[in-house]
Order: structure tokens, then C-alpha cells, then sequence
């Protein structure tokens, strides 16, 4: 049994856990979480993106989001040893009813 594959999906999840920490610090702080707050329930996508961008993530992160919460969606990028993407850590939060 080789377990090559999941011993490097371990090391790739491992990274984004501590993606998913620095996203969450960031979005601790009450001003920054207002804006992408207000941007996402502006139905503006691009703004959202360009905030979450601004935190300086190595990894890409997609969202989600409707009236009564977000989602983030950070995946390993594809590498010379791992083409496909292996691993996504969705983080769901609710900011409404």
C-alpha cells in the first residue's frame, strides 16, 4: 500500500489550516470585517475578492455568499509533484438570519 498521495495531501491541508488561520485573524478585526460585510451584501464580488486578496493569502481563496452569510473556499494549487488539486477547506459563516 503506497501512501505517498496522503502523506502529501496531509502537508498540503496542513498549509491550508494555517491559510484559514491568517484569514480568520484578519477577519477578527471588526473594520476590516465590516467591509467585506457591506461590499458582499453590495453584491459586490470584485470588492470582496480584492479584500481578501489584501491579506496576502499563498493560496487561492474563492467565496461565496448570500444575505445571511460567506463562504471561503481555499484550495492547494496544482504543482509539478501534485497536479491536481488535493485538498479544499471550506469555511461557512453566518453574519445574518
Amino acid at each position: 500500500m503506497d501512501t505517498k498521495i496522503f502523506e502529501q495531501s496531509i502537508k498540503s491541508f496542513r498549509v491550508l489550516m494555517r491559510q484559514g488561520s491568517l484569514l480568520l485573524d484578519r477577519l477578527s478585526d471588526v473594520g476590516f470585517a465590516r467591509k467585506i460585510m457591506n461590499a458582499a451584501q453590495q453584491g459586490k464580488h470584485a470588492e470582496v475578492d480584492s479584500l481578501i486578496k489584501s491579506i496576502g493569502l499563498t493560496i487561492p481563496v474563492g467565496t461565496r455568499f448570500t444575505p445571511s452569510g460567506v463562504a471561503f473556499i481555499l484550495t492547494t494549487p496544482a504543482t509539478q509533484a501534485q497536479p491536481a488539486d488535493c485538498c479544499t477547506l471550506s469555511i461557512n459563516m453566518k453574519w445574518g438570519q
